[in-house]
């Protein structure tokens, strides 16, 4: 699945409005598995912005962490800061 690509200024607005919501699912050990993902879909296609905490037991890099859920999720990845990812869909 390829990750979907939005324009700045749409990405700018969704970091915005992510800095009011929290975290609604927590990624651990396991790391990116399939009821993570499956979660974050049903999640995305009701609300369109989700944050996804990043425990540290996750052994994956953030950053790249936070491509693989924007990838298996079809979704854009907005943000990621600190153990926070935040993705989005339009």
């Amino acid at each position: 699945m390829a990750e979907i690509q939005m324009d700045k200024k749409r990405i700018l607005e969704l970091r915005g409005k992510a800095q009011s919501i929290k975290a609604t699912v927590n990624v651990g050990k396991d790391g990116v598995t399939d009821e993570v993902v499956e979660e974050l879909v049903r999640q995305l296609k009701k609300k369109k912005l989700v944050k996804a905490r990043l425990l540290q037991s996750v052994d994956k890099e953030r950053g790249a962490a936070g491509q693989d859920l924007a990838s298996r999720t079809d979704s854009t990845l907005v943000e990621v800061r600190g153990r926070t990812v935040v993705l989005a869909i339009d």
